[in-house]
């Protein structure tokens, strides 16, 4: 099957803005917390890591999500507590030793994510990282920042900003985009 000169023009200027996307998610590189939920390893920027606490009950909140277990107070804060297994739909969760809670900080707000568990900091250069596959509407890949194989395993990379920012989590308002 060929393709039209339209076409190619068309297809190659859509990987550029895929390349320009990612690029602009990963940046130059950085140091990244590595996370299990099951037998999955992601990772988000360590800079967005405010603490790393063991997982504790929470405040159920009414009418709210599955994966939103609820809320705590950490020092005055009132955190909203996301189980990311729950999110994924990975799963029940199981709660044990191991599981804790990775505060973020977006912006002026602070989230709580519930993983399996914390298991190294890591480097890697922008090189390392490769562009997220695009899965159609089907499958949203907007959360994942990009790819990464370390250790002969594969690291999925989040966007945390950008999942907690985005409608269906509807916990926190995007930031705003300069004019």
């Amino acid at each position: 099957m060929s393709m039209s000169h339209t076409q190619v023009a068309t297809a190659q200027t859509s990987n550029v803005g895929l390349a320009q996307d990612h690029a602009s998610k990963v940046n130059d590189g950085g140091e990244y917390l590595v996370f299990s939920l099951g037998e999955e390893h992601y990772a988000v920027d360590i800079l967005k890591v405010q603490e790393i606490r063991g997982y504790e009950n929470v405040t159920r909140i009414a009418n709210a999500p599955a994966f939103i277990k609820g809320v705590t107070n950490l020092r005055g804060v009132i955190v909203p507590i996301v189980d990311l297994r729950l999110k994924f739909q990975l799963g029940q969760a199981e709660y044990t030793a191991q599981t804790v809670v990775i505060v973020i900080n977006i912006g002026e707000r602070v989230v709580g994510i519930v993983v399996d568990g914390v298991s190294d900091v890591i480097s890697l250069a922008a090189d390392q990282v490769l562009p997220p596959p695009e899965f159609g509407a089907r499958m949203n890949s907007d959360f994942l920042a990009g790819l990464a194989t370390v250790n002969d395993h594969m690291l999925l990379i989040m966007d945390i900003e950008h999942m907690m920012t985005s409608d269906e989590m509807a916990l926190m308002e995007p930031a705003a985009q300069p004019a």
